[in-house]
């Protein structure tokens, strides 16, 4: 049985002030211990967090790293200032980061490998734009996002990989795909998976969703025979509907 994770990206939002106390909140109501939770705050925030959630089982991510080690990178992050900071997770290659930023399946390439390279898991994210979608594009396109993402990568390496399918359609727009929907993608990926490695590296694979994952929804979305979780965009701001998507 693959253990179900819950992550929460609060992308540029909080202060530390407000990010101490979201933190403090989710770790003091969490009884959930069937459940991995990822907390992912913005940069300025994550050694505050940290501080908050280090005696606790709630873990810390990031939202985004660089690939080099070091260097005249003004603006950039690495791997090992991650880790230095204590994070264990970091999301790469979220939609909003290919739409504003101009990433690339090359760049998310080189970003998963400096992650596995520094002992962080990379949430992978992958997900296809509406007009993809309404061209019956979804498996081509989410299927080019994930055999490049994972290009050069072992099998012992993708087994510390966890993906999450996002339909760009679904992200801050209160739109949700069905529950038959994110199943579809979700077991395509995991058929994938097995195409490129093996039946067992696929088996025990985590992809998340995350596409406006709310409490109302969650259940159905995660009885999902290949839903293992959520990565959680507003609905992870308060501690409780983060915590309703946990106990989902």
């Amino acid at each position: 049985m693959r253990r179900r994770i819950i992550a929460g990206n609060w992308k540029m939002n909080k202060s530390l002030a407000e990010a101490i106390d979201l933190a403090t909140s989710v770790k003091d109501n969490l009884h959930n211990d069937q459940v991995d939770v990822v907390l992912c705050p913005p940069f300025t925030n994550l050694a505050g967090v940290f501080q908050v959630i280090k005696e606790s089982p709630v873990a810390l991510g990031a939202q985004n790293l660089f690939w080099e080690e070091s260097g005249a990178y003004t603006g950039e992050v690495s791997a090992a200032m991650l880790r230095s900071v204590r994070c264990d997770y970091v999301i790469i290659g979220h939609s909003e980061r290919r739409q504003y930023f101009f990433e690339t399946d090359e760049t998310v390439n080189k970003k998963i490998k400096a992650a596995l390279n520094a002992d962080l898991v990379p949430i992978f994210c992958v997900g296809e734009r509406l007009e993809e979608r309404q061209a019956g594009d979804t498996d081509k396109i989410v299927g080019r996002q994930v055999r490049q993402g994972l290009a050069g990568l072992t099998a012992e390496q993708v087994r510390q990989v966890i993906i999450a399918y996002e339909p760009v359609w679904a992200i801050g727009t209160g739109v949700v795909a069905t529950p038959d929907q994110a199943q579809q993608v979700h077991a395509m990926i995991r058929a994938l998976i097995g195409e490129l490695y093996d039946n067992t590296v696929a088996g025990n694979f985590r992809i998340q969703y995350g596409g406006s994952m709310k409490p109302d929804n969650a259940g159905e979305l995660l009885s999902q025979p290949d839903i293992d979780g959520g990565l959680i965009g507003g609905a992870s701001l308060t501690a409780e509907a983060f915590l309703g998507i946990v106990n989902a």
